[in-house]
């Protein structure tokens, strides 16, 4: 594929909920522009951006993958993104990466969430965005409701530039509202029609539409539409290109992918009125002194770049992609890494589609390539000039909704984990792993259970087996009255015995208050030196718990008496002591278990707002309050505890479709309710005995 000047490069996204067609556009494209022979499909395994064995397995879009194409002396580069919502952090590196999002969605039934999370990205990265609306081929296609519904959400924005002929088994062609032209045909190969006489009127009223809101993006134009109420073609064009560059024109086109009907019409739309890299605002940037500049989209400009994702090839290693945001880079260079303050070697540049590299010599401004074999490039990285060093603004990801623990099967698998992990998440920032001091787990967190799953598929790929276990809750245990009692250690085996003689007070600390250590011996009925071995003893005991194998917290202990052997006394015979001594003693101080509560805020929809509440009450939670937000939602606020919130995400996404996002974060402990109490402490002696 040749080098393009960047002002004929179009960089664009297909975003949308899962299922609504965007994996078939994007083979609908390939094919028209002659990029492949013929379409793949995603049930059966051949798409050409689908090609990871993860998502020929499941049938879904995991990675976004890249389908660079030739049309009409442009070169449109393609980005084919999850719809899946476990893959939101998908959609956010790819919005960064492109100059335009085509959100997808079919001609049946309503906007779905999947939908409305990408428009929201794009909002705010400030990307223009154009609507297409797909399966027009398919049962209850309504090409018209569907306009309806997307200009009763975003008012006159939404510029229908196409009406189709025919829908359902009856569609086949489109009119162009721009040129009021009709067109049948697959492909490429479309003829010119009459615009059926069924459709004037519908074509006239909506090219109305269209003149409308092309004159909303030029203030020159808007003055002529209120004087005349039309526009030229040409200026609808003009309009079209300033509205959607300012985010302020939304367009529409339609097609049936499936069967490539409306590609054609599609990149036409893009190549015509879409902005290149050139029209876009010059990229901002941190210099290494601090201070933000900016960078032109020029190959004369110092070179700067973002990596968007890197993947593990089977043939060439990891692949590294890259969006030139500035400046050009060419094979077997150096470069900076300035995120990671490393020098990088630039071997072979690569052209990407699907699972295919095409050699090039070079990669200019605007334009996206990918490089094998990076040593310290991960995703989010900025690769510069050395020269001129700058930092890219870093990709924002959500943060993780979802947690599991995991457990290596082997002691070879352990070895292998912590590289393993390291090496999804450099892949993959959506993801973190951690160490729970509290439980001893191992806990991945993401964007959800097929997320999850999925990494972990990629740790067997790493050589890392792993199986999920229960996440754990990290309760802890305390006391609600003083009790008292004494603790003695005495072995005598021959020769020198162990002796170690403590009686302790344990009474309750305020929650939070941790634990307290308190000397009182008085007149050397233990030796100075052996108390610190008392106090270790209790701690030690504390650590196991009393009734669930949790820490106990929130206790003052005092020694207040004792005994010792001139002989057989010793710090290890004191430190027994104290363990004996603060089992005994617990028990009967009216231990109870606590359980942390976190604080979740949920956002929905305020049609949604009683069934969240109501599954926050079920869930033992209490209501702090709700807020009214713009755009007809609701703000939620509860404090749940946490062991009945594990799911939660999973729960939220049925409840609302989607719809509901959440945030937690730890709030406090509080003692567990005796029924909840008892299956605790049964499942704790139930793990002792096994």
């Amino acid at each position: 594929m040749r080098k393009y000047p960047t002002n004929m490069i179009r960089n664009v996204g297909l975003f949308g909920h899962q299922g609504g067609g965007k994996t078939s556009l994007a083979e609908a494209m390939l094919v028209s522009a002659g990029a492949i022979d013929r379409m793949g499909s995603t049930n059966d395994g051949t798409a050409t951006t689908d090609f990871d064995p993860e998502e020929i397995k499941r049938s879904i879009s995991i990675n976004l993958g890249l389908a660079p194409l030739e049309w009409n002396n442009h070169k449109i580069n393609v980005i084919d993104v999850p719809g899946y919502l476990d893959f939101e952090g998908e959609v956010q590196i790819a919005m960064r990466v492109v100059d335009a999002a085509i959100l997808v969605t079919p001609a049946q039934g309503d906007v779905e969430v999947g939908f409305e999370i990408a428009w929201g990205h794009a909002v705010r990265e400030k990307r223009p965005r154009a609507v297409f609306i797909s399966r027009m081929d398919r049962e209850n296609a309504d090409y018209f409701g569907v306009i309806e519904q997307l200009r009763s959400v975003h008012g006159t924005a939404i510029a229908p530039t196409q009406v189709p002929i025919g829908q359902a088994d009856h569609y086949r062609g489109i009119v162009d509202l721009i040129q009021m032209k009709a067109w049948e045909g697959v492909g490429r190969e479309f003829n010119e029609v009459p615009i059926p006489d069924d459709l004037a009127d519908t074509a006239a009223r909506y090219r109305g539409m269209l003149v409308e809101s092309a004159a909303e993006g030029d203030d020159e134009l808007l003055e002529k539409y209120f004087e005349t109420e039309d526009l030229t073609n040409d200026e609808i064009v003009r309009g079209l290109q300033a509205g959607i560059r300012a985010g302020k024109v939304v367009p529409v086109a339609c097609g049936a992918p499936t069967k490539n009907l409306g590609a054609a019409a599609l990149m036409n739309l893009i190549t015509q009125t879409f902005p290149s890299p050139a029209d876009i605002e010059p990229v901002t940037v941190v210099a290494a002194d601090g201070n933000e500049t900016t960078r032109e989209a020029s190959d004369s400009a110092p070179f700067c770049a973002l990596v968007f994702k890197t993947l593990a090839d089977p043939f060439v290693g990891q692949l590294t992609y890259f969006r030139v945001f500035s400046g050009s880079i060419h094979s077997d260079t150096h470069v900076l890494n300035a995120t990671s303050s490393k020098d990088e070697r630039i071997g072979q540049i690569y052209v990407v589609r699907g699972k295919n590299q095409e050699p090039v010599a070079e990669i200019g401004a605007g334009d996206i390539g990918a490089v094998a074999k990076l040593a310290a490039t991960h995703t989010g990285d900025t690769l510069c000039d050395a020269a001129k060093p700058v930092k890219l603004r870093p990709v924002e990801f959500s943060k993780p909704i979802y947690e599991i623990a995991i457990t290596p099967k082997t002691k070879v698998d352990e070895d292998k984990l912590g590289p393993a992990l390291q090496r999804v998440m450099s892949e993959d920032p959506s993801f973190s792993f951690r160490r729970d001091a509290a439980t001893g787990q191992t806990v991945m967190s993401g964007m959800g259970e097929t997320h999850l799953n999925i990494v972990v598929e990629k740790l067997r790929k790493f050589g890392a087996n792993v199986e999920t276990i229960p996440l754990k809750v990290p309760y802890k245990e305390t006391i609600q009255s003083k009790a008292e009692g004494q603790g003695r250690h005495k072995k005598q085996t021959g020769g020198r015995g162990q002796y170690g003689d403590c009686h302790i007070r344990l009474e309750p600390l305020p929650r939070g208050g941790g634990f307290e250590f308190v000397d009182a011996i008085v007149g050397g009925a233990i030796p100075r030196q052996y108390i610190p071995a008392v106090e270790k003893g209790v701690v030690e005991a504390m650590a196991t718990g009393i009734l669930s194998g949790n820490q106990v917290v929130d206790v003052r202990c005092t020694c207040f008496d004792g005994s010792y052997h001139d002989v057989d006394s010793s710090e290890q015979a004191f430190k027994m002591a104290g363990i004996i001594a603060f089992n005994a003693v617990a028990p009967k101080a009216n231990p109870v278990i606590l359980e942390p509560i976190i604080t979740v805020t949920v956002t929905v929809p305020e049609s949604m707002m009683g069934d969240v509440m109501s599954d926050l009450s079920g869930k033992r939670g209490r209501i702090i309050g709700t807020e009214s937000l713009p755009g007809g939602r609701t703000c939620v606020k509860a404090s749940v505890p946490q062991s009945e919130m594990l799911r939660y995400a999973i729960d939220l996404r049925s409840i609302t479709r989607g719809r509901g996002v959440f945030m937690v974060e730890p709030s406090h402990y509080e003692e567990v309710p005796p029924h909840v109490a008892q299956a605790i402490i049964a499942e704790y002696q139930k793990s002792k005995e096994q």
